[in-house]
């Protein structure tokens, strides 16, 4: 094989297979809401993914049109986007969700409305193109200062988030969108970002089935087309290795004992995780030969170079016998298998009835509000204080959250400001003045700052109305306190509502 200006090419039979099937594995990325010239080369030679994230989105048509021009060169192509709803929107990045998350349904616990707003979030997304889906996440946060999963989970108890990570894979699958069941073996109990280092889960196998697994056994029997690999150190599994890099982990527990048989996807092999300790080419032909047939790559790496530099180390790893030929033939058939899944079912994309109210509906059923029975609803445009935590890397800075636009939707003139750190309750006072004051946070349990600041607040201002927009963990305070489970818009629409007994 030799490589020349960035081009990839193969003497002869063999070459030929192993770079194509290389490049099938590969899941990338790339810049701008059209696709560039290289991306559309390579669908051609091979590539039969590619990854959307928040800089490819302008419009749905803008995403129809995109999805298009990539079927255009390859008709079978693999378009997927982390769309869970909620905090983590893609397709809405600009605007916030139409559909709370995980946490919001797991509130409600109605398996039929997790049912029906995966069906209606699928039908969105397959309007658009998009076929498959790094969504649900089925872990179960048994952390409280967990990260990165928080309200991405549908809750705490292992029964809950099993029955309902079912209900959203067959919402989804239903409207020919595949579902990617993550973050394998359960990223729940974990209190670091595996964005920024590798978490580490010390407990034994036996809490690990009972607890962890048993939402994926879950999504498994629901026929979720594919699995997601979690970039966590589990040692009761693999001691030495990392789940995305484990052969016991993939092959043995995922394949052999739990009886999976779809894809199987790496998270982002840019993470720090991997990337910061093995790097993303030996990662990714690890990742390979222990069981994984996806690498998804591109949430920060979205070029022609990471794309050559991958599927050259997959090569080179063949030809140096450090991955089997059939474990990266078997790998790329994968893929191509859930790619005819996707094709066959054109027309359930097709299909499907709309539902444009179950994202508000269920956002407004997730409402848990405490003091209404004293408190008099806001007539007064008030101050809005967005007390605001550092984002994770999963949701992202970029997407609006709050009540602050729904609430000048209901009361002209409502005024908001973003604080943080220690001072942050005087600061408040002073910027809000006589007017009505709306505290929102998002898990204060986990910021001392926050709670520090709703004592100042309250202090001095006893009217004080509290908007949790994360996992309501800490005691509810405030003239009100409204817990909506996530920060989608339509949670803050339905807050907004219970605030002005809109």
């Amino acid at each position: 094989m030799t490589t020349t200006a960035g081009t990839t090419t193969a003497s002869h039979g063999r070459g030929d297979a192993l770079t194509r099937d290389a490049l099938t594995v590969l899941q990338p990325g790339f810049t701008g809401t059209t696709p560039p010239d290289w991306l559309l080369r390579r669908l051609g030679e091979g590539l039969a993914s590619v990854g959307l994230f928040g800089r490819n989105v302008e419009t749905p048509e803008q995403v129809a049109a995109l999805t298009a021009r990539l079927r255009a060169e390859r008709e079978d192509v693999l378009v997927a986007i982390d769309e869970e709803g909620g905090d983590v929107t893609r397709l809405e990045v600009r605007t916030g969700s139409s559909f709370p998350g995980n946490l919001a349904l797991g509130a409600v616990d109605d398996t039929d409305l997790t049912r029906e707003v995966a069906a209606e979030l699928g039908r969105r997304l397959a309007a658009c193109g998009v076929n498959l889906n790094w969504a649900p996440s089925a872990d179960v946060n048994s952390n409280p200062d967990n990260p990165v999963i928080g309200v991405r989970s549908f809750g705490a108890d292992t029964g809950l988030v099993a029955r309902h990570t079912a209900a959203y894979v067959t919402g989804l699958q239903s409207a020919g969108v595949a579902a990617c069941t993550k973050h394998f073996p359960g990223h729940g109990d974990t209190a670091v970002d595996s964005h920024h280092a590798m978490p580490r889960i010390d407990v034994d196998a036996e809490v690990l089935a009972a607890r962890d697994l048993a939402p994926f056994r879950a999504a498994i029997a629901a026929g979720s087309r594919a699995v997601m690999s979690a970039h966590i150190l589990v040692p009761a599994l693999d001691p030495a290795h990392p789940a995305t890099l484990s052969s016991r982990v993939l092959t043995e527990l995922l394949r052999g004992e739990l009886g999976y048989d779809g894809l199987i996807v790496t998270d982002g092999m840019e993470m720090q995780a991997i990337a910061g300790t093995y790097g993303i080419e030996r990662g990714s032909v690890l990742a390979i030969a222990a069981g994984a047939d996806a690498i998804c790559v591109g949430g920060g790496l979205a070029d022609e170079e990471t794309v050559l530099q991958l599927s050259a180390a997959l090569v080179a790893a063949v030809h140096a016998g450090e991955l089997a030929e059939e474990r990266l033939a078997d790998a790329a058939e994968r893929v191509r298998a859930l790619a005819r899944w996707t094709a066959e079912r054109a027309d359930a994309r097709a299909a499907g009835r709309a539902d444009g109210d179950v994202g508000l509906t269920a956002a407004r059923r997730a409402l848990r509000v405490t003091g209404a029975a004293d408190f008099t609803p806001l007539t007064e445009a008030p101050y809005v204080a967005a007390l605001t935590p550092v984002a994770n890397i999963a949701v992202g800075d970029e997407t609006p959250w709050g009540v602050a636009a729904e609430l000048s939707r209901l009361l002209p003139g409502t005024e908001t400001g973003s604080w943080s750190g220690t001072d942050a309750g005087e600061e408040v006072l002073a910027a809000a003045g006589s007017r009505p004051v709306v505290a929102v946070v998002r898990d204060e349990h986990r910021h001392p700052w926050m709670g520090a600041t709703l004592d100042t607040l309250l202090k001095a201002r006893p009217d004080t109305v509290v908007v949790e927009m994360g996992v309501p963990r800490a005691e509810p305070r405030g003239a009100l306190h409204v817990a909506t489970h996530g920060a989608a818009r339509v949670c803050g629409r339905a807050a907004a509502e219970a605030i002005t007994a809109d």
